[in-house]
């Protein structure tokens, strides 16, 4: 069974007496341990199709299920936990609270999960060292470099060990080098722990470091080549780790 599967997904947004199809009859399957680059120009439908994926939308038409259960069927407080447990976000602008420590920013997601104030510590600060962050715990964001912030991001998404990593545009307002990096950490994530990751960017070189690629235009999938070999990229990063 796929952990994910879209279903002739349809998301149609209403202006006046026009209706805009955002989404049209998209129909996809996404497996366990799957780095999928999905891409597309600016209104292709990409960032829809993954707030749909993440629960944080519902389509007009069609069917979203995760893992089994039909998303379409639940409730405001049932998406949030699946949201908490299950999917872990990664976006463009870091989204970290800038009065908070990076510990505290990573602590967040188990706030509502009823751990003691101890085992949230002990988890942020597991998550914050597996992104190569021992030691900065106590830093504020206006404390760490861009890549640093988004490394917290990360370790934030991956605290509640959440199968699915949703990134958007993760390496957007980062530099060449920097990006780099995050993208070989996104590798590591995947060939160690089997996280899936699902990954929106407008980047070719970017979409190089996952194992298929999905390609929207005008609301629709136009393209979806799965890499036969392992992406050079990910043969580059693999080797790096050992």
């Amino acid at each position: 069974m796929p952990l994910i599967e879209a279903n002739g997904i349809q998301k149609v947004y209403r202006t006046g007496d026009i209706d805009l199809c955002a989404l049209c009859d998209v129909s996809l399957a996404i497996d366990k341990g799957e780095f999928v680059a999905i891409m597309g120009q600016s209104g292709s439908g990409k960032s829809t199709f993954m707030n749909i994926l993440g629960c944080l939308d519902k389509p007009t038409g069609g069917k979203y299920i995760l893992e089994g259960i039909d998303t379409g069927g639940l409730d405001r407080d049932e998406l949030a936990s699946i949201r908490n447990k299950k999917i872990g976000f990664v976006f463009q602008g870091f989204n970290l609270l800038s009065r908070a420590s990076a510990l505290e920013n990573v602590e967040l997601p188990m706030f509502y999960d009823g751990l003691s104030s101890k085992e949230r510590k002990l988890k942020a600060m597991y998550a914050l060292k597996s992104v190569g962050l021992e030691g900065r715990e106590g830093h504020h964001p206006n404390q760490l470099s861009g890549g640093q912030q988004q490394r917290v991001a990360i370790a934030r998404a991956l605290v509640n060990n959440a199968p699915i990593i949703l990134a958007d545009e993760p390496t957007g307002n980062l530099d060449t080098k920097t990006s780099a990096g995050i993208m070989e950490l996104f590798v590591k994530l995947n060939t160690e722990s089997n996280i899936t990751i699902i990954l929106v960017t407008h980047e070719t070189d970017i979409s190089e470091y996952s194992k298929r690629v999905i390609k929207f235009l005008d609301g629709r999938i136009v393209s979806d080549e799965k890499k036969g070999n392992l992406p050079q990229r990910h043969r580059d990063t693999e080797e790096k780790l050992g």
